[in-house]
């Protein structure tokens, strides 16, 4: 046992307190009270000092003691007071975010001991405030800084955090933060608002400045401090796009001219073959030197014919549709479930062409590995808009393969000429309508067509 641990001075007190205890009971009892009391006796014989009584003994002991107890219990707990409130005004400071207070440190018993290790976990937290505080800022200084439109949301629909390009897209560059997200977007382009009431990812374009603006969102839903919230990005993709639209018109016109070589390259030299033997007069050679140009002929003509088909996209001719026979003749060229009921009244668009669209839109879910069941047709009328939806629950397109399904013969299959959702592009936005890709919660892609049906409803 130590000295000057707490345990050792407490002792010390305590033996003290005892032997001035002792030295107290003696001094009444045995010496000098007594010799006292008898030499005043016999100084002031007329005046009686009798020795006190053992009540008498008991409370001149408690009258001396007790201020001594008292003295010493000061003595005692004052050190531990006075740390008690430096430890409470440290614990009060630690609780306001404040981690710069330290205790003096002169002791060297267990208070001393307690007084550094609380010192040590000050300076650990000033340290670790110090790198979160670094590191925040330099992840708010990326994220504010990045092209990319960052909303994030709480359960009520208000702001909670925007970066700079949000607030530039969605407020003219103010302040987003406690503002309700919903009455921003009021105003804006109908696909916009559409994209953002969904809660999945999707790839939608919106007329911005006299030109037309293409946006990728990216929803998260996430619980911060346990409340919900939901994250949103809009990663503009026009350039992107133009330049993926650029890559891919390059890309077809290579692949064009490498089978122009492949067909011109025998033609031509089955011409001056047969030219060679119409010269020499045998003649029984040229018809198959013909048959053989012929038919490099037609197999480059079947080739130029599927792109050739792309670019000559004639206007639709919109006429009235009644749904039933449509549905029933597409069903003989491909196997879908029809979900929902089927709207009452007519559309309105190219049969054929919309036809068409739904026959590449149904085998590319079929293709995707979806069950046969799980491709799905659904119908509805929003207003004057038509909404044809193809749905499949095969594995969905991760973000860059859905941020370029819409361009040109774009495709993910090694001999596929991309044409299926670019074709469906097309026709959409020759009827003034728009088509949306976009994944399901579930699994699977969700592609939606949306139409305009203002003379139908008419």
């Amino acid at each position: 046992m130590r000295l000057r641990s707490l345990e050792g001075r407490l002792t010390l007190l305590l033996a003290l307190a005892a032997l001035t205890g002792a030295l107290v009971y003696i001094g009444v009892t045995e010496w000098p009270l007594p010799q006292i009391l008898a030499w005043m006796q016999d100084a002031l014989p007329h005046t009686a000092f009798a020795r006190p009584s053992r009540m008498g003994v008991v409370i001149i002991c408690a009258a001396v003691l007790l201020p001594l107890s008292w003295w010493l219990g000061h003595i005692v707990m004052e050190p531990v007071k006075r740390l008690l409130r430096a430890l409470e005004s440290a614990v009060a400071s630690y609780r306001d975010g404040d981690f710069s207070i330290s205790i003096a440190q002169n002791r060297r018993d267990e208070l001393g001991d307690l007084i550094h290790m609380h010192n040590e976990l000050g300076q650990t937290l000033r340290e670790q405030r110090q790198n979160l505080a670094q590191r925040e800022l330099l992840l708010d200084t990326v994220v504010q800084n990045t092209p990319v439109a960052l909303v994030l949301t709480d359960a009520n629909g208000r702001v909670a955090y925007a970066n700079i390009a949000a607030r530039h897209l969605f407020n003219e560059g103010r302040s987003l933060n406690g503002l309700h997200f919903a009455s921003l977007i009021e105003d804006a382009p109908e696909a916009l608002r559409k994209a953002i009431e969904g809660t999945e990812d999707a790839l939608f374009s919106v007329e911005m400045d006299g030109s037309e603006e293409t946006f990728h969102l990216s929803q998260r839903a996430f619980r911060l401090q346990g409340r919900p919230h939901r994250l949103q990005l809009f990663r503009r993709m026009t350039r992107e796009l133009s330049r993926q639209e650029v890559a891919a018109w390059k890309r077809v016109i290579r692949v064009v001219s490498h089978e122009l070589n492949n067909s011109l390259a025998p033609i031509s030299s089955l011409a001056h073959s047969g030219a060679e033997l119409a010269r020499r007069g045998d003649v029984q050679r040229l018809p198959g030197v013909f048959a053989t140009i012929g038919e490099r002929a037609r197999h480059l003509h079947g080739f130029i014919d599927g792109y050739a088909r792309f670019a000559k996209l004639p206007a639709p001719r919109v006429a009235a549709v009644q749904w039933r026979p449509f549905l029933d003749a597409l069903a003989l060229h491909c196997q879908f479930q029809l979900h929902g009921k089927v709207p009452a009244q007519p559309g309105w668009f190219d049969a054929v062409q919309i036809e068409q669209v739904l026959i590449n839109l149904i085998k590319n879910a079929h293709e995707s590995g979806s069950a046969p069941d799980g491709v799905t047709l659904a119908l509805s009328t929003i207003g004057h808009e038509l909404r044809i939806e193809v749905a499949d629950r095969g594995p969905g397109m991760s973000e860059a393969v859905l941020a370029q399904a819409l361009l040109p013969f774009y495709s993910t299959k090694r001999s596929g000429t991309g044409l299926g959702l670019a074709l469906a592009r097309e026709i959409s936005e020759a009827h003034g309508g728009r088509i949306a890709l976009a994944n399901r919660e579930d699994g699977g892609l969700r592609v939606t067509l949306v139409l305009p049906q203002t003379s139908a409803a008419g």
